[in-house]
Order: structure tokens, then sequence, then C-alpha cells
């Protein structure tokens, strides 16, 4: 008896589960679950903005031997985009002018890139992208902008461990000076919003 009313209590839950509403909410259940591991899994990406890609590639694949990185996934949808790569909201200062016209292309180099930028392996799920739009710095010194302090805080770890010539000229925001093997000046510099 209590056998037959257990499962006749079960009838109307299996019969709505059944219906075209029912596997609707089940499908929108298992696609936000797919997209809950997606985007959990996806790797932290920070973006640093560089007045010469080329000169760029030969610090971080050259000086501090960072290994090319595969694209995220969601990089492919525009995400980028969406950060003001374009010029919109940013202060001009640090827009150069390749910014305004578009997005830069390069050739053929070692470091996995688009016609955005460059991507680089910096932590264990952690990406490095670098892309054009950054104005020359004081001096005509390439500038590499990031609004991102650990992302900063990461690079000059990996400098000071590679023994590479640097200076530290503000701590907030962080904005610090590098020497290429060629003494060219790099100015890394930290954005705050």
């Amino acid at each position: 008896m209590l056998n037959h009313l257990f499962s006749a209590s079960l009838l109307p839950t299996l019969d709505s589960l059944m219906s075209t509403q029912g596997i609707m909410v089940v499908l929108l259940m298992a696609y936000a679950g797919a997209m809950w591991m997606f985007l959990t899994s996806a790797p932290k990406v920070y973006t640093v903005m560089v007045s010469d890609l080329g000169l760029a590639r030969d610090i971080y694949e050259g000086m501090l031997n960072l290994p090319a990185a595969e694209v995220p996934l969601h990089y492919y949808y525009n995400y980028e985009q969406s950060l003001g790569a374009g010029g919109m909201g940013m202060d001009p200062m640090y827009m150069g002018s390749s910014a305004m016209t578009g997005p830069a292309s390069m050739g053929n180099g070692s470091g996995t890139q688009l016609a955005e930028g460059l991507w680089y392996q910096l932590r264990k799920n952690t990406q490095l992208h670098v892309i054009a739009g950054a104005s020359l710095g004081q001096k005509n010194r390439q500038r590499h902008v990031c609004f991102d302090r650990e992302c900063l805080d990461n690079l000059l770890m990996r400098i000071q461990t590679r023994g590479i010539k640097y200076k530290i000229r503000s701590e907030k925001p962080l904005n610090f000076l590098l020497k290429d093997y060629d003494g060219q000046i790099f100015e890394m510099s930290e954005v705050s919003n």
C-alpha cells in the first residue's frame, strides 16, 4: 500500500519532467552547468598595450623567455574588443595612432599571434596578451601599459629572477624602467581607471 502511494505521488513529477517545458528546463540546467565548467576552467588573461609589437616580442620571448600560448576559446568571440582596445573610454595619452585606426598585424613569429597581438603563458593558468595601442613615452621610450597591478608584479618578478636591469620609478601606480640587451629603455606602467 505504501509503495503504491509513493509511486502515485511520483507520477505528476515524472509527467511534468517529460513535458516540453520540463525538457527545456533540464536542457537549460545542463547548458548552465557546461558554461560554468567552461568559464571556471578558462585561463586568466592579462592584457598589456605596447607601442611596438616587434620590440615587445623581443622583450617577452627573448629577455623574459615566456613560452607562446594558445588563444583562449573565449577570445575568439571578440571578447577583448569590449576592453577598450579600440580607444573608447580610455585616456588618449595611453593610445597610439595605430589604436585609432585598428589592430596592428605582425608577421610570423614564434609567439602565437592573431591580428590582435601576441599570446604568452605567464603562469600555469594565466596568460599574457600583448596588443598594440600604447603611445610612446618620454624621450620616445617604448611603453607597455597595463590596467592590472598583479600582471606588472608578475612581470617585475620575472625580470628580477632573470637578472635584467630595471629601475622602479613609483610604487603606486607601479611604474618601472627596463633596459634591454641593446641598451634601449622600456617603460612599464600601471594605469588606474
